[in-house]
């Protein structure tokens, strides 16, 4: 069954109401207009309403106030034609005909234990008429304690291939543990699961036909527009067979299903029940499968959300050819472009996808990568905002060879960069949600506590030591080093040595200049930064002391930019960018 996003809508009554009222006044006019041929008698010339006769008569368009202005002769009179009723849009009917027999209903089965979740047995009040036959009657299901009973669902699915290979969501079919297909001629088969993918929420099954099946192809999802008209079959609430007709009504629509959200949005009715079935084109290809909707009801409301085919086709390809999803991997961390950061790096607009960090070991550990970059293209494909680089990636054949556009110290290069694999694995697969630091953290793009090993930096065993200071362990904050104490952007910053080390637990692969104290309400403070981060960049330049920190903004200062780019370490060594203003 689809999986339903509700939203709190407190008007959806009253919008309702005034829907119903339009679309009243609608049918009115509809009508009218229909009946109005009807008091038209063959050979007779229907008369133009009464006019009321007036000395001035108020001025009327020139196509309307022809017939009244003169009286024409018989001979020029034109022929007064019925209007014929409009019998509504073009019909899909021949289009669904030749596709029903390819859409399946698929239902499923799971075995569940009787006694999970279930409490004490109800007993009847002392003394009841009833007691003996209400006691007798838990006894009973008492002594059933342990057995299981099945829970069933349905769902709905397209067959690809004549051999019997049949397509749905993931969420029709996990955990079943029996899997029935049932087909339009009113015959089942049982399928076997070949591949799922968690990610997309897609799978493939398998029956074994006596005959060849009725079945349909992807079409390109990519050259759907907004407005063009798409066609959805399925088994809403057990509806088999059901047809709905709409539009779409958006693409790339992120939902938060999961990391490489691109749905296309349509105001086709879905409904519980349409999940894994097809939305066609008009030419009877399938350019999305139909898998989430929102609704404060759980019916549809005409928001309902499909899988597109540039990203399912391939998905479906793997899982029938090796059962399991092979993705590209780049091995980088990666977080957003924003308005401040795109300032203080010289682009025009917020574009690409910002590198925070480079995996230990990674495809990109060669250093044709590098934290600071951003990436602007991936194998000819523009990186519009940080969400489209792990589909792109995703989406690449592993090992392949691929040219990237990135943005390093202010000028666009290309380098060469060979995908490896993304593992489903707990250590490569991220979570859903965005890593503590903002950046990205999707399993196309993970973390790595020793990513700062791998980075470009300075020897910096030579750093001369700051002068003593006593460290404040309560507060967190230790005074800044006597002999180059800065204050920058609002920050006390000093020299990264032994003692800030241990004050702030700052790992020893850590390098770049500690801030010792923040100025509340500075534009710093407002960014995040705090006690014990560490400087490790500033304008994707190394920064040995604070006061290469001091110069650094100054420059950027004398050079027009209003913020700052700082590369930030946390005292484990994770990696961010904030653009600081310095106004």
């Amino acid at each position: 069954m689809a999986p339903t996003i509700r939203s709190p809508f407190r008007r959806t009554l009253a919008l309702m109401a005034s829907a119903a009222i339009l679309a009243h006044a609608g049918m009115n006019g509809v009508a009218y207009a229909q009946a109005a041929p009807q008091t038209i008698t063959p050979g007779v010339t229907t008369p133009a309403p009464a006019t009321p006769e007036t000395t001035a008569p108020a001025p009327t368009p020139p196509a309307a106030a022809a017939p009244e202005t003169a009286a024409p002769a018989p001979q020029q009179a034109a022929p007064i034609q019925a209007v014929v009723p409009n019998s509504g849009p073009a019909s899909v009917a021949d289009l669904a005909e030749g596709l029903l027999d390819a859409v399946v209903n698929i239902s499923t089965s799971q075995n569940v234990k009787d006694d999970e979740g279930a409490g004490p047995a109800p007993r009847a009040p002392d003394g009841s008429p009833f007691q003996e036959f209400f006691n007798d009657f838990f006894n009973k299901q008492q002594g059933n304690k342990g057995g299981n009973h099945n829970v069933s669902s349905l769902g709905s699915g397209f067959v690809i291939d004549p051999a019997g290979y049949i397509v749905t969501n993931n969420h029709v079919i996990e955990g079943a543990d029996d899997i029935e297909i049932n087909f339009a001629n009113g015959s089942k088969l049982k399928a076997k699961l070949i591949g799922t993918d968690t990610k997309t929420d897609l799978s493939v099954l398998k029956v074994e036909p006596k005959t060849p099946l009725k079945s349909v192809k992807f079409g390109d999802s990519s050259t759907m527009r907004i407005g063009d008209w798409v066609m959805a079959i399925g088994n809403p609430f057990g509806f088999g067979g059901s047809v709905t007709v709409g539009i779409i009504s958006g693409r790339g629509r992120n939902i938060n299903a999961g990391p490489y959200d691109n749905f296309i949005q349509t105001d086709a009715a879905i409904n519980k029940g349409n999940s894994g079935g097809p939305l066609f084109n008009m030419k009877g290809e399938v350019i999305g499968i139909n898998t989430a909707i929102i609704s404060p009801s759980g019916g549809s409301i005409g928001i309902g959300f499909s899988v597109p085919s540039e990203l399912a086709s391939g998905v479906v390809d793997q899982l029938r050819e090796y059962g399991e999803t092979r993705r590209g991997w780049l091995g980088v961390r990666i977080q957003p472009v924003t308005d401040d950061i795109a300032d203080s790096l010289g682009l025009d607009t917020a574009k690409g996808a910002l590198v925070a960090g480079v995996i230990k070991g990674g495809p990109v550990d060669d250093g044709s990568i590098k934290a600071g970059d951003v990436i602007l293209k991936f194998d000819g494909k523009t990186v519009s905002e940080m969400r489209d680089l792990p589909r792109v990636v995703a989406e690449s054949t592993v090992g392949k060879e691929v040219d990237v556009v990135v943005l390093r110290d202010g000028k666009e290069q290309t380098v060469k960069v060979k995908l490896g694999r993304l593992e489903d694995s707990d250590q490569a697969a991220a979570s859903d949600d965005s890593a503590p630091d903002g950046s990205q953290d999707d399993g196309v793009i993970t973390p790595d506590p020793g990513e700062n090993n791998d980075m470009d930096q300075p020897d910096t065993g030579d750093q001369a030591q700051p002068a003593p200071g006593t460290p404040d362990q309560h507060k967190g904050q230790v005074s800044p080093d006597a002999a180059t104490p800065k204050n920058v952007l609002g920050l006390s910053l000093s020299l990264l040595s032994a003692e800030t080390r241990k004050a702030f637990g700052i790992a020893e692969s850590v390098d770049g200049v500690v801030v010792t104290e923040v100025t509340p309400g500075s534009a710093s403070a407002e960014k995040g930064l705090k006690p014990g981060d560490v400087i490790v960049e500033v304008a994707q330049e190394f920064m040995k002391s604070p006061d290469a920190v001091a110069a650094k903004v100054q420059a950027l200062k004398q050079e027009g930019r209003r913020n700052a780019q700082l590369m930030i370490a946390s005292a484990n060594g994770d990696l961010r960018f904030v653009a600081v203003p310095m106004e």
